[in-house]
């Protein structure tokens, strides 16, 4: 009876070894080897392409929950003033007599862009606004005792100064602002692991330059001038003197 029935008895098993997958049939007599397949592997550009569509999904799924209503409150930071005291390294005497001063204000539109990849993968744009002041002075420390004439009766008075100058532009971190910032994909993920994520210094030094060049070419110099010339004019002339005339040169 067991003879003429057969009893089989069917699995899969795996062989480490050879990466395959064999079936193999048991019955009464012994265990026959029926198939194998071999066992599929997953492409390592497959693997790739999964990781970056990860690495995408959660950049954009952290864009979607900043711009939602109430995350920010709900995932809200605390500021804490951790700083040490200014530390007073040095002094310096000033005999700048600073007589005026130019508000400027400039439109930054600087862009990047990679020379074979599409704005779209590598490239960025910025548009900034930038506001600053400029100074204007005279250095009365360069006048000497030959540079001022007074006759013996102390009611006329001649000076010789030297010409007025700029300052070093000022940027004002209250009134400038980026108004729009367009970046690629490629430098969207390289500012995730940037120290410094979305730095504007590039267009901040830009604004900086052309504020430079739009004092330069406007009449800042002529104004300190005619205000040190009138300074001058109006403390002379409250301690006696009736003739005051004031030159400007080298």
């Amino acid at each position: 009876m067991v003879n003429s029935l057969a009893c089989s008895l069917t699995w899969w098993a795996s062989e480490e070894g050879e990466g395959r997958t064999v079936e193999k049939t048991t019955t009464a007599g012994g265990t026959t080897e029926v198939q194998q397949r071999p066992r599929r592997r997953t492409p390592l550009w497959v693997k790739v392409l999964a990781g970056i569509a990860l690495v995408l999904v959660l950049l954009f799924a952290g864009i979607r929950l900043a711009v939602l209503p109430g995350i920010k409150d709900l995932f809200g930071t605390e500021s804490r003033d951790r700083s040490g005291p200014a530390l007073l390294q040095s002094i310096q005497d000033m005999s700048r007599y600073q007589a005026a001063s130019g508000n400027f204000q400039v439109v930054v539109d600087l862009e990047k862009n990679a020379k074979y990849l599409p704005d779209a993968l590598r490239g960025t744009r910025t548009l900034y606004v930038g506001a600053g002041t400029v100074d204007s002075y005279v250095d009365l420390g360069k006048v000497g005792e030959k540079d001022v004439t007074v006759n013996d009766d102390r009611t006329s008075a001649v000076l010789k100064l030297p010409h007025a100058q700029l300052g070093k532009p000022a940027l004002d971190p209250d009134r400038s602002y980026a108004v729009s910032k367009q970046r690629g994909l490629l430098d969207r993920l390289g500012d995730l692991f940037s120290d410094n994520p979305n730095g504007e210094q590039a267009v901040q030094k830009l604004a900086v330059e052309h504020i430079g060049e739009a004092a330069r070419d406007s009449e800042l110099t002529a104004r300190a001038e005619s205000n040190t010339t009138g300074m001058l004019q109006g403390l002379l002339r409250s301690l006696g003197f009736t003739d005051v005339r004031v030159s400007y040169g080298s």
